[in-house]
């Protein structure tokens, strides 16, 4: 199956909703969450993962600490803090309310089409 690009702004969200799931994370382990949980539909890359994580940090939505993985390698584990909690309940908010009006837009589009042959 064909993998889909994220949507733009919703990085932030499938991180936060992805800790707030409980368990601290690695960067590798925020990924493939999303990927299996998404059933290999979406894919996060490093490259857009660990600047999202940091900037994440920086505004104190997660926190993180250094550990040992499974396989005794060193990683860096994060955790939603409660700011991370408020943010992602704003997140999914907006996320919902967007998704609501790109909805009726394209059902709008839909219900033009059928009257513009009933006007013809």
């Amino acid at each position: 199956m064909s993998r889909e690009e994220l949507l733009p702004g919703t990085l932030h969200l499938l991180i936060l909703k992805t800790l707030a799931r409980g368990a601290q994370m690695h960067g590798y382990e925020i990924a493939r969450s999303i990927q299996q949980i998404s059933q290999d539909v979406l894919q996060v890359e490093e490259g857009s993962l660990y600047p999202a994580l940091q900037r994440m940090l920086i505004k104190g939505g997660v926190k993180a600490e250094w550990g040992a993985t499974a396989e005794n390698r060193r990683a860096r584990y994060y955790r939603l803090t409660p700011a991370g909690r408020k943010q992602l309940e704003v997140e999914k908010t907006q996320f919902e309310r967007v998704i609501q009006a790109i909805g009726r837009v394209i059902q709008n589009r839909v219900n033009r089409k059928r009257l513009d042959k009933r006007e013809s």
